[in-house]
C-alpha cells in the first residue's frame, strides 16, 4: 500500500448534525468522492468508506467519515489506518477550525490539537500527533455564544454561498498534499485570498 493516503472528513453522524459547521471535514471528503466518482459504503471500522485513484496509475485515496461523534473520532481512524497499513505520516484529517476565519485553510503536520476533541481522539488513537491536519476556518462566534453551540449550529445565508468554495479550496488542498507536498500546498493554500 505504498502510495495509499488515508483521508478522514471529522463530523458528527445522524441527519440534525449534517449541515453543521462541525462536519465542514466531511463536506470536503464528500466533495473528493464526488470529483473522482467513488461510493461511500459501510466499514468495519465503523467508518463509511469511499476508495479512489486521485489519477489512473497515481496514488490510491481512501476517504472515510467515521459513524462515531467527533469526540470520539480516534478509533475508527485508527482502526483504517492499521485495516489499509497506512502510517500516521499518510493520514490527512480535515476539520472545522474555530480560531482560523471563516473562508480560510490552514495545513499543517503535527502540534497540539488546539482544544478540538475530534483531533485530540485521533493523536490518542493513533498514538502520535504526526498526522497532516486540513484546518478549514469557521470563525469564532459573535457575542458570548459559546463555541460549543456555533460549530452544532448550522451555517449562515452569506457563508452559505461562499461555502461550496471552501470546500472545493479544501478538497483541492488534501490532493496538492498529496501530489505536491504539504510545503507546497501551503505555499498554495495560505496566500491571502486576493
Amino acid at each position: 500500500m505504498g502510495n495509499t493516503w488515508l483521508v478522514v472528513g471529522l463530523g458528527n453522524p445522524g441527519p440534525q448534525y449534517a449541515a453543521t459547521r462541525h462536519n465542514i471535514g466531511q463536506f470536503v471528503v464528500d466533495e473528493l468522492a464526488q470529483r473522482h466518482g467513488a461510493n461511500f459504503k459501510a466499514h468495519k471500522a465503523n467508518a463509511r468508506v469511499a476508495e479512489a485513484w486521485l489519477r489512473p496509475g497515481g496514488p490510491k485515496l481512501i476517504l472515510a467519515k467515521p459513524n462515531s461523534f467527533m469526540n470520539v473520532s480516534g478509533g475508527p481512524v485508527a482502526g483504517l489506518a492499521a485495516f489499509y497499513g497506512i502510517a500516521p505520516d499518510r493520514v490527512i484529517v480535515v476539520h472545522d477550525e474555530l480560531d482560523i476565519d471563516f473562508d480560510t485553510l490552514r495545513l499543517k503536520t503535527g502540534g497540539g490539537h488546539g482544544g478540538h476533541n475530534g483531533v485530540r481522539d485521533v493523536a490518542k488513537a493513533l498514538d502520535t500527533p504526526e498526522f497532516t491536519r486540513v484546518r478549514v476556518g469557521v470563525g469564532r462566534p459573535p457575542g458570548r455564544q459559546d463555541p460549543a453551540d456555533w460549530v452544532l449550529s448550522e451555517f449562515g445565508a452569506t457563508e452559505r454561498k461562499n461555502l461550496p468554495l471552501l470546500v472545493a479550496d479544501a478538497a483541492d488542498a488534501v490532493e496538492h498534499i498529496i501530489d505536491e507536498g504539504l510545503t507546497a500546498a501551503q505555499q498554495r493554500h495560505h496566500a491571502p485570498k486576493a
